[in-house]
């Protein structure tokens, strides 16, 4: 089969879609089907330049940072508009790409559109500080753009994450370019053909595809840069981290995660394995607040799992397009070697699956898999999986819960599962966590803060924590004339 019979996805650099200077590409595959099925432009370091320049004359000569707040709240409800109306297209692209379930995707989709709304209104309707000072002086604050932000967003939600990134900036009237996942990068190129279509001036939203070296480096690295988020694996966090200290960029970054999901005895039942099966087994658990740790209180630990077990087993695995389809394959080929490394040793490591293990019909996937009896020292327990696998192990007391929740070098997020008003709100201030879950999972307010602590990551986003991050504040002191 010729290249021409490949869909293209190029980079989307000063509104237009072009091919890499050097014309290179590389092929994404679909993880169900195992097989090629596009072509994407391969950027290199001459590409990232173009974007940077893009973006940063898109800044200091274009229009976008100059429009009113109302203007540009309108132009991005309107790429709200048209994502809405292709949410098919973009789902589908995630799917694709990724072996995500196609009702999961259209989920994404929808969070993606409310990443734009909510952050065209934020910044529309924000007010800023006024401090009245005894000296005859007036002093106020203005949140004025950055800058140029170069975001990096992972292959796990590869629509939504990158939204995360981009709303907020592109708000504030910041310009961006966005490198997407190499082994997901359809759906963000998408996006970027519709924010032309919405009348996005050109360099405003810039999209170049490539790997981490040298398309991503050489975007960190580039001192017309004045911001980076990142989100992704914690070792590539340190050198995104490393590459814009070089020009004191400030960078944010939400990186891994070892959630730890608590379970007490007098924990709803229903609803705390409902919300265990999501928080691990979602997106076949390729999700960085993945409930990858669950403790289970001693007097509720057999019940809890044998009813835990029927539910992971009932997942409808599948075919990623079928819309009943709960559960399908992993990402890659890479990352399922990953994964299946983690499962093929558990015994060795003194653990035993209780349900789960690889399908065994060739596919990149591995079945909702449930590992008890694991010491507290195995890999499985103490490493990221990123896959649809978590550890149990019984706990006894609140305070002997509470150090093992918190004895990793991960803090992104946990769950807790009690109706004791007073232990939610005592358990949930002792954990060293980003955000912490009660009695339920992945509920989101965009207005609070996201982010981690250790090697979870450095920062917050969402709402004014976002304002902060994506903007300059300035201080501005006027003497009054007292006449």
């Amino acid at each position: 089969m010729s290249a021409e019979q490949y869909p293209f996805f190029g980079h989307v650099i000063d509104n237009v879609e072009v091919e890499s200077l050097d014309g290179a590409r590389f092929d994404t595959v679909n993880p169900w089907t195992r097989r090629k099925w596009a072509e994407v432009a391969q950027g290199s370091a001459a590409d990232a330049d173009r974007a940077v320049a893009a973006a940063r004359r898109a800044f200091d000569e274009g229009p976008w940072p100059r429009l009113g707040r109302h203007e540009r709240a309108a132009l991005i409800h309107r790429l709200a508009d048209l994502m809405e109306r292709d949410a098919e297209i973009l789902a589908g692209l995630d799917t694709t790409d990724m072996g995500k379930p196609h009702a999961q995707a259209l989920h994404d989709v929808a969070r993606s559109v409310l990443n734009f709304r909510f952050f065209a209104d934020h910044q529309r309707d924000s007010t800023a500080e006024v401090m009245p000072m005894d000296t005859g002086h007036h002093t106020y604050v203005e949140y004025g753009p950055a800058g140029v932000v170069v975001a990096i967003s992972p292959w796990n939600f590869p629509l939504m994450m990158a939204t995360w990134k981009i709303a907020p900036a592109i708000a504030w009237g910041n310009t961006v370019v966005i490198k997407p996942a190499e082994d997901t990068p359809t759906s963000v190129v998408h996006l970027g053909r519709l924010a032309v279509e919405a009348g996005f001036p050109p360099g405003v939203l810039n999209v170049l595809n490539g790997y981490g070296v040298p398309a991503g480096s050489a975007l960190t690295q580039d001192p017309r840069v004045d911001r980076v988020t990142f989100t992704g694996e914690s070792g590539t966090g340190k050198v995104v981290m490393e590459a814009a200290a070089s020009h004191l960029a400030p960078v944010s970054l939400e990186l891994g995660g070892k959630g730890a999901n608590i379970v007490f005895d007098d924990a709803d039942l229903d609803n705390a394995v409902h919300w265990a099966v999501e928080a691990i087994f979602r997106n076949a658990g390729q999700v960085c607040l993945a409930g990858s740790r669950l403790f289970v209180q001693d007097g509720l630990y057999d019940e809890f799992l044998d009813r835990f077990r029927a539910a992971a087993e009932a997942l409808r695995y599948g075919d990623p397009t079928d819309s009943a389809t709960q559960f399908s394959c992993l990402a890659s080929e890479e990352h399922f070697r990953k994964v299946k490394g983690y499962v093929d040793t558990v015994e060795e490591e003194g653990g035993k699956i209780l349900t789960g293990g690889l399908v065994e019909d060739g596919a990149w996937a591995v079945k909702p898999t449930i590992v008890v009896d694991l010491p507290l020292e195995a890999s499985q327990y103490c490493q990221e999986i990123f896959g649809p696998v978590v550890v149990v192990n019984k706990f006894h007391t609140e305070d002997e819960v509470v150090e093992l929740a918190n004895d990793t070098r991960y803090g992104l997020n946990a769950m807790v599962f009690t109706e004791n008003l007073s232990r939610a709100h005592r358990v949930s201030s002792r954990l060293r966590a980003g955000t912490v879950w009660v009695n339920c999972f992945f509920i989101r307010d965009l207005r609070t803060p996201f982010g981690g602590v250790g090697d979870s990551g450095v920062g917050r986003e969402g709402g004014t924590f976002s304002r902060e991050f994506f903007t300059e504040p300035k201080a501005v002191v006027m003497q009054i004339d007292r006449g």
